[in-house]
């Protein structure tokens, strides 16, 4: 009986260790941007002051964003500025001339259909 309980508690301990997922470590920007994750999706935004690119992925995986859009608020000192992002490819992009340094605050608002997601940004 003793045996049997050891090889019943070994195998709970060893499945557990097995399923432990990737850390907080695997989540990089792959574009060079800064990188938010909300609810497991990683959302990083590329900013300059010519474009905006915002790349969504699930577990690593791109997200189709062509239905999807987003309304970014850059904060520059006391400086407010609102953009709209729309679907270009693999990200959500905007063109124009934006004021983005360092320490610019930006929140983007993501709406995928019904569904809406809040990621909060600093521009390093």
């Amino acid at each position: 009986m003793k045996l049997q309980t050891l090889l019943i508690t070994a195998s709970l301990v060893l499945g557990n260790m097995a399923w432990a997922g990737p850390g907080d470590a695997t989540h990089k920007p792959m574009h060079g941007g800064v990188l938010a994750t909300v609810k497991d999706v990683d959302y990083e935004l590329v900013a300059s002051v010519t474009a905006l690119r915002l790349y969504v992925r699930d577990h690593g995986k791109a997200v189709d964003v062509s239905k999807s859009t987003a309304k970014l608020t850059l904060l520059t000192g006391s400086e407010k500025q609102e953009v709209e992002l729309k679907p270009s490819g693999d990200k959500l992009e905007a063109t124009g001339t934006y004021k983005v340094t360092a320490g610019t605050k930006v929140v983007a608002v993501i709406s995928f259909g019904a569904k809406q997601a809040t990621a909060r940004f600093v521009i390093k």
